[in-house]
């Protein structure tokens, strides 16, 4: 519309005014159009940031297995990865987003003496990303995030990554990229071994969950109850910043039940002999590592790691799993190990 004004206002001036507007059509094409080029073109063998995140987006808007939307696995350097290498001093560090109370996870144990140090499966994760970057599995700074913080955090830069039991959802990747699946799990019930809670069924009526705030098990509970489901005659009124905090109302007496990932509430229930896990888990759940949405060679690197990691059986997540995980979740990793992973088409 402006085009065709200008040229109605052009009319009448001739030869002259007829060149001087064609003269800025050019000078405008000439430049909008590197601007155009880096948004759409790519890079040989990764099909470019710009393409990567068109890729990224559509498959976030079409989300149907969230888990197998990540790009493809690459050891190369990019702009992410170089911007974390170029930190000076002691700013040289990946900084990662974590839990410092859930159990065999991410946590500091009270018994280790002194100035505890952060250990879980969880850390071990994010050691393994801190060595294949910056050359040691010690140069990470972590930050302790609320289970709602999360994404907040990714998004305002207040950490490169979050590794804190986070599940691989659709509507966290219109906010976030993940990495491939790195743990299977499912949300399933803790309360006390008194309780008449048996499990995700009729027994809940009437009873009070405790969640976490932006957990999925706060998501999955209210569109059960939207959907008439077992939770429907729950009270879901009780939420924390931290899925630790629930267990603390649990037992205190101040909700009936908690709902959480099962690999969380298996290590509840081994700190609270009083409480056990009832019935089994009632979805299927992965955790990935998040990151920015415009971190495409930081995503391809990670998904690079978890490759190896998943491969190295002496060192790798077959021994994150029997040091931190066989004590509370059994000796057969198999439930838990995450599907072969599957990546974008052409990413």
């Amino acid at each position: 519309m402006r085009v065709r004004r200008l040229r109605a206002g052009l009319k009448g001036w001739g030869g002259v005014g007829a060149m001087a507007f064609a003269c800025v059509l050019a000078v405008l094409f000439a430049l909008l159009l590197p601007v155009v080029r880096s948004h759409g073109e790519g890079t040989a063998g990764t099909g470019g940031r710009g393409a990567a995140q068109g890729r990224q987006a559509r498959a976030a808007e079409e989300c149907t297995d969230p888990e197998k939307q990540t790009l493809s696995p690459d050891g190369a350097d990019g702009p992410t990865v170089e911007a974390i290498r170029n930190r000076e001093g002691a700013r040289r560090k990946l900084v990662v987003g974590v839990d410092q109370n859930s159990y065999r996870w991410g946590y500091r144990d009270p018994n280790s003496g002194g100035d505890a140090e952060l250990e879980g499966f969880d850390i071990d994760l994010a050691h393994r990303i801190a060595q294949d970057i910056l050359g040691d599995p010690d140069a990470v700074q972590f930050k302790a995030i609320p289970t709602d913080q999360r994404v907040p955090a990714i998004q305002d830069g207040r950490v490169d990554m979050v590794v804190r039991t986070m599940t691989i959802t659709c509507d966290r990747l219109a906010d976030v990229a993940f990495s491939a699946p790195y743990f299977r799990t499912g949300q399933q019930l803790l309360a006390p071994k008194s309780s008449d809670i048996t499990g995700y069924d009729g027994t809940l009526a009437g009873k009070k969950i405790c969640t976490a705030a932006g957990s999925t098990a706060l998501s999955t509970l209210k569109q059960d109850q939207a959907d008439g489901g077992p939770a429907a005659g729950a009270d879901l009124g009780t939420t924390v910043p931290n899925q630790l905090d629930c267990l603390v109302r649990l037992q205190l007496g101040e909700v009936d039940a908690v709902v959480t990932d099962g690999a969380l509430a298996a290590s509840q229930a081994a700190q609270d002999p009083t409480v056990e896990l009832k019935g089994a888990p009632f979805t299927t759940e992965y955790y990935g590592v998040a990151m920015k949405k415009d971190a495409d060679d930081l995503v391809r690197r990670v998904n690079q790691v978890l490759v190896e990691w998943r491969a190295d059986r002496a060192g790798g997540w077959q021994r994150s799993y029997g040091k931190w995980l066989s004590e509370t979740m059994g000796d057969d990793p198999g439930p838990s190990r995450p599907p072969a992973p599957q990546y974008l088409r052409g990413s």
